[in-house]
């Protein structure tokens, strides 16, 4: 049973609202004094002609608002607030879990519908640093949010692989190239002659001149070129599985920029038929004043594609392809105007495909005092930052299981350093929404109390600690459906059955506003309200073992929630600490 569909259904009952309507409408109170869900009275003023707090006074004692799960409804000014049996609903919340397991949450909602998300992106030839991260990060937790609500999900990695970067690599590479060098760590060695071209063109324009005329050459084919490119490309593509590999990211397409390039032909003369090229300063572009953004530039002075062509192109593909229903672009806010170009342009050439699109910005990766360009070298890698945290996080748990006499083994504690190093990192990502600026900060990062992956993981961890002693002791969790659950009426143990209830919608708003922070909030939310719970109340104590057994089913609910939920953010959790 989904309570607050059910109270939906009740007040459109004696409203006659659009069910969806008041869906939208319902609150959650502030505090508990206000009850569970509160609808508010505002809209009906104009229908009914009466005040809002009149009305929702009226409406309270209407006799179609009685059912056993409800307690009681109540007016609060203009707000007519729902409260809940909290037996009723702690038995059909944590039976729920207990049947679900881990697919508590999952939904067809999505069903026969496919969604693209294009996510990561990096640029082969350059190292994968914490900016990368942010967009890796929240495609892949999203691709798990929407394949939780029954999406089909295809995951692109629009590789950066093309454009004339390759060809300033081209020309460095054959200048100042160490072969050597390159086959022992290809990424390196190729920012270091990246680096130096931008260093050396300050001076000698030459540079500038020869590396264009290498980008021409690879557009058209030329044979020693395009070998060095897909060299470049290649080496690349096995670092970057690495590092993908160690965070569980997959993807399901790795059709990069030079894979559409073939295609920005057929996009150019489709332009042309539609009479929408115009020429600006040599260049051809489509204006888009009537759509309050600039032209966008499809072909340069010199007669080559531009990435936006080829983006046009890929969406096209796309279309053709998987006909899809969303296509989600997690990139960077200030690319945000360039995707408004491509959008409209196809909007503007006929293309229905055009408001299916969707342009997905976060925020900034800052560390103090330090700001990212890859010409000037000045980065930091992301393997780097994940091996650090893992490190810290290695020696925070051993000294935690010396203090303890654990038994866990040096190979364990290490495994758990990385899963619980890893999710820090991850955490910080999708802990706030996505357009905020993230500054790193150890401290807060790893805080094993504070609003992290290490508390998640910890709860989670100390849970299952607490069945397992309980198993031993020869007590198991209630099973689903069973009338002791209705035992769990207490104000902790209600608190934390309703933030067990909450992770559902949350995971759906997660999916409509594109946000993980949504499902990050709601797993938080789990943990607190179980550890004010474990804190206040005796789980293995006491002579009702009905009452017990009662907590330990929320126990084990509240460890599916947090599985699930960690899950959806690309977290791993750990049986013990």
């Amino acid at each position: 049973m989904d309570f607050r569909c059910a109270v939906a259904e009740k007040v459109s009952e004696i409203t006659g609202l659009e069910l969806e309507q008041v869906n939208r409408l319902l609150e959650i109170p502030p505090q508990e004094d206000m009850g569970d869900f509160a609808f508010p009275c505002f809209m009906l003023a104009k229908t009914m002609h009466k005040a809002p707090n009149m009305i929702a006074s009226e409406l309270s004692g209407s006799e179609k608002l009685s059912a056993s799960w409800l307690s009681k409804v109540e007016a609060k000014g203009p707000y007519l607030n729902f409260f809940v049996d909290r037996g009723a609903f702690s038995k059909e919340i944590v039976s729920d879990i207990l049947s679900k397991g881990t697919e508590y949450g999952k939904s067809d909602e999505g069903a026969g519908k496919t969604v693209i998300v294009e996510f990561s992106s990096p640029n082969i030839a350059k190292p994968f640093h914490v900016g990368h991260a942010f967009t890796t990060i929240l495609g892949h937790s999203l691709s798990r949010i929407y394949e939780k609500l029954g999406y089909n999900v295809v995951r692109m990695n629009h590789l950066g692989d093309y454009g004339t970067q390759f060809g300033k690599l081209i020309t460095a590479y054959r200048l100042w190239g160490d072969e050597e060098a390159l086959e022992k760590d290809p990424i390196t060695e190729l920012l270091r002659i990246y680096v130096k071209f931008h260093e050396e063109e300050k001076n000698d324009p030459e540079l500038t001149t020869s590396a264009r005329e290498n980008f021409k050459r690879l557009e058209d084919g030329c044979e020693e070129e395009v070998s060095l490119w897909q060299k470049f490309r290649d080496m690349s593509l096995i670092v970057f599985e690495q590092l993908y590999k160690r965070m569980g990211v997959t993807f399901d397409n790795y059709n990069g920029e030079s894979y559409y390039a073939k295609m920005a032909d057929q996009v150019v003369s489709m332009l042309k038929e539609k009479n929408l090229l115009v020429e600006s300063d040599g260049a051809q572009v489509v204006d888009l004043e009537e759509f309050g953004v600039p032209p966008c530039i499809i072909l340069k002075s010199d007669g080559t594609t531009i990435y936006g062509t080829r983006d046009i192109a890929a969406i096209l593909y796309r279309d053709e392809n998987y006909h899809f229903d969303k296509n989600i672009y997690v990139v960077g806010i200030p690319q945000a105007l360039h995707f408004k170009q491509v959008f409209s342009t196809l909007k503007k050439a006929g293309y229905e495909c055009a408001d299916k699109c969707e342009h997905v910005g976060f925020g900034l990766v800052k560390f103090q005092n330090m700001k990212f360009s890859t010409r000037d070298g000045n980065i930091v890698l992301l393997e780097e930052l994940l091996d650090e945290s893992v490190a810290k996080t290695y020696e925070l748990i051993k000294a935690n299981a010396e203090a303890r006499n654990s038994d866990l083994s040096d190979e364990e504690l290490r495994d758990i350093a990385e899963k619980v190093g890893l999710g820090a990192v991850i955490y910080t990502y999708v802990k706030a929404g996505r357009e905020r600026d993230i500054v790193f900060s150890w401290d807060t990062m790893l805080d094993f109390e504070g609003d992290t992956a290490p508390y998640l993981i910890y709860t989670y961890a100390r849970t299952r600690s607490i069945l397992r002693k309980a198993a031993d002791q020869g007590f198991l969790p209630e099973k689903a459906g069973s009338d002791l659950l209705t035992k769990l009426d207490g104000d902790e143990e209600f608190a934390c059955v309703k933030a067990l209830g909450d992770l559902p919608e949350a995971i759906r708003k997660a999916a409509s506003s594109n946000e993980p922070f949504m499902v990050s909030r709601a797993v938080s939310g789990i943990a607190r309200a179980f550890n004010r719970f474990y804190n206040n109340c005796s789980i293995l104590g006491g002579d009702d073992n009905e009452k017990k057994t009662a907590r330990l089913a929320l126990c084990e609910a509240v460890c599916d929630a947090i599985e699930a939920g960690t899950y959806l953010l690309g977290i791993s959790v750990v049986e013990q600490m």
